[in-house]
């Protein structure tokens, strides 16, 4: 049965379909580790290398846009603020001019 898959993901959950079990003759009985020279292997490896290198590029991405989110928000806060400052300058120089045409009226 030549079915593609890893030990991680195989193709298939079911038992039936999956290839069955052989001992290897290359390794000694009993040793946990599987014969990594196959092209399966190699290429999941590959696969799974880049799969970690993407990973790495999303998250650099994701923390750029984040950065880039916070510095505009920074410069929305800085001008609401500026122009709430320069609102009360205003304010404050239309009461004086008020004040200063109101007593010219009174003399």
């Amino acid at each position: 049965m030549n079915t593609a898959g890893t030990i991680d993901r195989p193709f298939t959950h079911d038992p039936k379909k999956q290839a069955p079990m052989k001992p290897s003759t290359s390794e000694p009985s009993g040793s946990a580790f599987e014969d990594i020279t196959t092209t399966r292997a190699t290429g999941s490896r590959q696969n799974r290398t880049r799969e970690m290198q993407l990973i790495q590029e999303a998250l650099a991405r994701a923390h750029m846009h984040d950065r880039l989110r916070e510095a505009q928000q920074e410069r929305r806060a800085l001008s609401v603020a500026t122009a709430r400052r320069m609102q009360r300058r205003a304010e404050r120089a239309s009461l004086r001019a008020r004040r200063a045409l109101a007593i010219a009226v009174m003399q």
